[in-house]
């Protein structure tokens, strides 16, 4: 389903033409977040975002290779139904995935917060919601609260300044650590969307530090 999905599209687009491509996932770098995924031996993942699915199929393939019997993954997305026509649900749906996928719309500052006080505890998480900063920021605020201590978080976008600059505030402050091996043969993106810029990774993949940890305010270090 995920690789008829990236050859013929969605039965539905909000549209223009180029919005599916340039929205969606691409399948190499599904089939990236999906051998990371197996080699972590997840049973549990956030993902914020869920437009037309191509990730959250990946998430769902990487879970039941893994096999766990308690698999669950987690998906946070308040425009499935408004923006994407529950392209992206229909479809893990009619994957079978529904029987382990719970689908939370409401904004992922707000279902970020309750799975935090729910203490749930995810081995990894997939972002891919908003992109602008504070937003960014926020869901890694709450993330590093939610995946287990050396758990992994993949970002989608990360060609973006904003995204690039909320992930480096984690990297110099908390402990965050790139895995520059994860996504070594993903798909490239001019800095910025700028054809004149520097070409970088799509997707990053960050590690968090084991044990967690809280940083003295005077240890601040500018980003």
């Amino acid at each position: 389903m995920r690789s008829r999905l990236a050859k013929d599209g969605p039965v539905w687009t909000r549209g223009p033409d180029l919005d599916f491509p340039t929205v969606t996932l691409p399948e190499r770098d599904c089939d990236l977040v999906r051998d990371l995924l197996i080699a972590e031996k997840v049973q549990t993942v956030v993902e914020i975002g869920l437009a037309y699915g191509s990730s959250a199929l990946a998430i769902g393939e990487a879970l039941l290779a893994v096999g766990a019997p308690d698999a669950r993954h987690l998906v946070i997305d308040p425009f499935q139904q408004q923006a994407y026509n529950n392209v992206g649900w229909d479809l893990l749906c009619s994957a079978g995935l529904d029987s382990i996928v719970d689908l939370v719309t409401a904004p992922s500052s707000l279902a970020l917060a309750q799975l935090v006080m729910d203490g749930v505890v995810a081995d990894a998480a997939f972002v891919d919601g908003s992109h602008r900063f504070h937003e960014v920021f926020v869901d890694l605020y709450f993330l590093r609260k939610i995946v287990k201590p050396g758990g992994l978080i993949l970002l989608d976008d990360d060609y973006h300044p904003s995204v690039r600059a909320a992930v480096r505030y984690y990297e110099r402050n908390m402990g965050f650590t790139e895995v520059p091996e994860a996504f070594a043969t993903g798909s490239l993106k001019n800095l910025g969307g700028d054809d004149a810029a520097e070409v970088v990774r799509r997707c990053r993949a960050v590690r968090l530090p084991d044990p967690s940890f809280e940083p003295a305010f005077e240890d601040f270090r500018p980003f």
